[in-house]
């Protein structure tokens, strides 16, 4: 009874330990979204055209296409977007697209998706 009770506990430790360390990594990750300087896009030598752009931070994913014309922001589709409940923030394409600016207010609730957002449409331009 006593070296059951020491193994379950023993599995128990073990998963809270991966657990923590699971946390700390993706929180940490997400966290440094911030520190990221997004530098405004200039559109002035951008040739008309789709560009796609991809960024990843564990753990959201996002991949878009955007569509230039006359150095201006047409369309912005999202043709990947991996992530927890950060899907309301597929919205901030339209304020981008409006204000022809990465440098839009995220989406309240899908904060890190908006800005994973963000920056891959600024490597789609760059």
């Amino acid at each position: 009874m006593k070296k059951g009770f020491i193994v379950i506990l023993s599995i128990v430790s073990i998963f809270v330990i991966l657990g923590y360390v699971a946390y700390s990594v993706i929180d940490r990750n997400l966290q440094e979204l911030y520190r990221i300087e997004i530098e405004p896009l200039s559109l002035v030598d951008v040739a008309d055209g789709d560009y796609t752009g991809r960024y990843s931070v564990f753990p959201v994913t996002v991949s878009v296409k955007v569509t230039v014309i006359d150095h201006k922001i047409t369309f912005i589709e999202i043709l990947e977007h991996i992530n927890g409940q950060g899907s309301k923030a597929e919205t901030i394409i339209n304020e981008i697209i409006r204000t022809q600016s990465i440098e839009v207010d995220v989406i309240s609730g899908a904060t890190y998706s908006s800005q994973v957002i963000k920056l891959a449409v600024s490597k789609a331009i760059e």
